[in-house]
């Protein structure tokens, strides 16, 4: 949804009167300070003593554009106005995949954690209960689920979730993900054997490595792939990358994973802890059965230094237990740093004598940041659990296996069943399991859509609106071959634009390198909607009294907006 709105009104945003502050607190518990008197106030309602505070305390509170009673007015005109608009948008229509409906078996759904019977399908007991709970949103019903082990769902609740700013997360919806049997999900699980299979391959070798050239070969001759093509053909500049603008231009890695930064007064290095190469998990029939049933998972092994981004198995550690918003809040960090220049929509560039702080700085849209991407969080969970439910890749891989070794058959593509990548993995792990880069495999919630790819997607979408996306990066790095240290890069310029769209698909494609998500989880489209829903709200409220046009930004569509 696109915003195009009209100026806000001039209002005051400066502090109400003491009077009328102290009026409206009711049981907090809080102190204010006020000149150099400072006020604590109980857990009871504001006494009559109040009336009789100081005139001067009242007067000195009372400047501004408006005054107390009006501001609270003013204040409530705003939450009205943005929730009378978010009411009269059209309700969004839900469209699954069917796969649900299709398969009584539900063999193409997800049910980790849930109990399964020898082939790893669920428990139709167990999944029905999942439903139930859906369904009623009750703690209770939740706590019957059957579980099949020690690991817990996590988070549906999450789903039901309301907020206050921006879209309700029921109204921003995911198309629906390719079904089971398609050739498109075949061409997606061959593009994850060929990532397992060079997760140790440096990403420079992608032009000249023979087993890339092999992935590159087939990937290009399957009937249905959407990854980035050069004239309908995978090449080594793009293989396993996204298909947004920039993406394909320069190092796989945004310099944003790269640059150093300050964290205040702390000197950054973007080294990370690495694990050792060639160990993958669940690999073995049993082992990942007892996973799919709650089994709690070995833990990994790392090598003995850090270092910067290399491989796809750094890029997918980078990606597993990371605090979630890490790598936007680095990126706006650098960008802050270096002085990049703002969108030309921020007032505070034709201000002459005042600068921007928590309206339109540096602490804007930090904060901005943390708010949308929780938003988009709780979005994509109502999308897995209560929309889609699609399986994760390590579950279609035991299909897979079960298809092409023993009972039973499933209905799966040609695509993956006769490809070189399952073969070739075959030939080295004794089953057709997708090699897992995590110990544990893949979290226990669904497949679609990520929630790497939304939270990222989200932030990004706020650091376009606020950067110039056509700001040039400046001194671009590499890493050495052994990733101890950075180097200069050489080659076309790269721009923030393009490196916000490249980190978005790096955070979501490198958890499709440790085989946890398809590529068409990592849709940026959910975060971008909600964060654009955010702006255009705070926009169309009027909640700045800088004279704000909008901030404009291009979508990862292409699309430029203003909002």
């Amino acid at each position: 949804m696109e915003y195009s709105r009209s100026n806000p009104s001039k209002g005051g945003v400066l502090p109400a009167s003491r009077r009328a502050f102290l009026g409206t607190l009711g049981g907090v518990v809080t102190g204010v300070v006020a000149g150099p008197e400072l006020i604590e106030l109980s857990t009871e309602a504001a006494a009559p003593a109040d009336e009789e505070l100081s005139e001067s305390l009242v007067e000195r509170a009372d400047i501004g554009p408006l005054t107390s009673k009006a501001r609270i007015n003013k204040a409530f005109e705003i939450r009205k106005k943005a929730a009378q608009t978010e009411k009269k948008l059209p309700v969004a229509e839900v469209h699954t995949n069917g796969d649900e409906e299709k398969y009584p078996s539900r063999i193409g759904n997800f049910s980790k954690a849930l109990q399964h019977n020898e082939f790893g399908e669920p428990n139709l007991d167990s999944y029905n209960a999942l439903i139930k709970a859906l369904k009623s949103g009750k703690a209770s019903d939740f706590d019957a689920i059957p579980l099949g082990g020690a690991l817990k769902l996590e988070n549906p609740q999450a789903g039901l979730a309301f907020e206050l700013q921006g879209h309700d997360p029921h109204r921003v919806l995911l198309p629906p993900p390719p079904t089971f049997d398609s050739a498109e999900t075949a061409g997606e699980m061959v593009e994850l054997y060929w990532m397992a299979l060079l997760r140790d391959v440096p990403y420079l070798e992608y032009e000249s490595h023979p087993l890339a050239q092999e992935a590159i070969a087939e990937l290009s001759a399957l009937s249905d792939f959407r990854g980035p093509t050069v004239n309908g053909q995978v090449t080594g500049q793009t293989l396993f990358r996204g298909t947004t603008s920039g993406e394909t231009v320069g190092p796989y890695i945004s310099q944003l994973l790269f640059k150093n930064f300050q964290y205040g007064a702390i000197s950054m290095q973007q080294k990370i802890r690495v694990p050792q190469p060639n160990l993958d998990y669940l690999t073995e029939y049993p082992e990942w059965l007892g996973v799919q049933n709650g089994m709690v998972s070995r833990r990994d092994t790392f090598l003995p230094a850090p270092r910067f981004i290399v491989t796809g198995r750094d890029a997918s550690e980078y990606v597993h237990n990371d605090p979630l918003y890490q790598s936007i809040y680095h990126a706006a960090l650098i960008l802050l740093g270096m002085r990049t220049a703002r969108d030309a929509g921020n007032p505070y560039l034709k201000y002459k004598t005042t600068q921007p702080f928590s309206t339109f700085g540096g602490p804007f849209v930090l904060g901005l940041l943390a708010s949308v991407m929780t938003r988009a969080l709780n979005a994509v969970w109502y999308n897995k659990w209560f929309v889609h439910r699609r399986l994760r890749p390590e579950e279609f891989g035991g299909r897979v296996h079960r298809h092409l070794t023993q009972a039973p058959t499933y209905p799966i593509h040609s695509d993956v069943l006769n490809s070189k990548a399952a073969e070739t993995i075959f030939s080295q792990y004794g089953t057709y399991l997708l090699p897992q880069a995590f110990p544990e495999g893949c979290p226990t919630h669904p497949a679609y859509g990520a929630g790497h790819a939304a939270f990222a997607a989200a932030g990004a979408t706020i650091l376009k609106a606020f950067f110039d996306e056509d700001f040039v990066i400046l001194d671009p790095v590499i890493p050495n071959e052994d990733g101890t240290e950075l180097v200069p890069y050489r080659g076309p310029d790269l721009t923030v634009g393009g490196e916000l769209n490249k980190l978005v698909a790096n955070i979501g494609i490198s958890r499709n390198m440790a085989g946890v998500h398809w590529r068409t989880d990592a849709d940026p489209r959910l975060g971008e909607e909600v964060a654009i829903a955010v702006l255009g709200e705070l926009r169309e409220a009027g909640c700045y009294v800088e004279e704000f046009s909008g901030f404009s930004l291009t979508k990862f569509d292409g699309t430029k907006v203003i909002v």
